[in-house]
C-alpha cells in the first residue's frame, strides 16, 4: 500500500487568499511525482465557474498540471479520469449535496481507491470536513454535525477563528455526546494526516492556531496542536 495523505484546511489556500499560496505549494510538495496533475473537484459549490477559473489562475503558476473535474458534466469514464490525478483538491460549499452526489456516481469509492494508491486527497472547508467520520457543518442551514466519508476518524470543524459560532457549537456537540472528539482548524491551518494519523499541522500566517478538542468527565478540553508556519515556498 502506498504512502496515503490527507491535507485537510479549515481555510486559506487560494479559495480564501489568493495572494498567500503557501498551503496549496505544500500539497503539491506532497505529491508522488515531481510535476503532478492536480485535480481541483469543485462540487460543493455546485461546480462554481468562479471557483475554477481561481484555481486555474492560481494553479497555473505552480510546478504542477491542473485540471479540474465536473460533475454536472462528469467524463465517461470517470475511474479513469481519477486514476490519473495526483492531487485531488476539494473546494468549499455545501457538504451534504457535494456527498450527496459523490454517492449518486460512486466517487466517494473511486476516491477511497485513490488515497490507497497514493494520490493526495486535500480541500478547505467541506474539502477538509468530508474526510473524516463526522464533519461540523452549515449546509442545513445552522451549523449541525454530520456524518461524512469516514477515512478519517472523529470529527473535524473549519473556520474555528472566522466564524463566531463555530467554537461554542462544537464544544456543545462534543460535550453531548452528539460529535466524537476531533479537530478544531482555524482559517489558514492544514490537518496533514498520513495513514489515518495526525502527522502535523501548518499555517499560511504565523498566528494560526489548532486544536484537538474532547470531552472527559464531562468536560470539554481543547488541546492546542503543534504548528509550523511555511515561511518559504521551499519548505515541505
Amino acid at each position: 500500500m502506498q504512502n496515503r495523505h490527507i491535507i485537510a484546511m479549515g481555510g486559506g489556500g487560494f479559495l480564501m487568499e489568493p495572494d498567500n499560496l503557501l498551503l496549496d505549494r505544500y500539497v503539491i510538495q506532497q505529491a508522488r511525482t515531481s510535476n503532478p496533475t492536480v485535480c481541483f473537484l469543485p462540487t460543493a459549490s455546485g461546480d462554481s465557474d468562479a471557483f475554477i477559473v481561481r484555481f486555474y489562475t492560481a494553479f497555473s503558476g505552480l510546478p504542477c498540471r491542473p485540471r479540474h473535474l465536473s460533475l454536472f458534466r462528469q467524463p465517461r469514464d470517470l475511474a479513469a479520469f481519477v486514476a490519473e490525478c495526483d492531487v485531488i483538491y476539494v473546494g468549499g460549499g455545501n457538504t451534504r449535496n457535494m456527498l450527496a452526489i459523490w454517492r449518486s456516481c460512486r466517487l466517494d469509492s473511486l476516491l477511497r481507491q485513490a488515497w490507497e494508491n497514493g494520490v493526495v486527497l486535500c480541500g478547505v472547508s467541506a474539502g477538509a470536513i468530508c474526510w473524516f467520520q463526522f464533519g461540523h457543518t452549515d449546509s442545513f442551514g445552522g451549523l449541525d454535525p454530520m456524518e461524512c466519508l469516514g477515512f478519517l476518524p472523529g470529527s473535524c470543524t473549519p473556520h474555528y477563528d472566522g466564524e463566531p459560532g463555530r467554537r461554542p457549537s462544537f464544544h456543545a456537540f462534543i460535550q453531548q455526546g452528539v460529535l466524537p472528539a476531533g479537530y478544531a482548524l482555524d482559517d489558514g491551518a492544514a490537518a496533514h494526516f498520513v495513514g489515518d494519523s495526525l502527522a502535523h499541522v501548518v499555517t499560511s500566517r504565523p498566528t494560526v492556531r489548532a486544536f484537538h478538542v474532547r470531552c472527559e468527565s464531562g468536560q470539554v478540553i481543547e488541546e492546542p496542536l503543534q504548528t509550523r508556519f511555511l515561511q518559504s515556498t521551499n519548505e515541505t
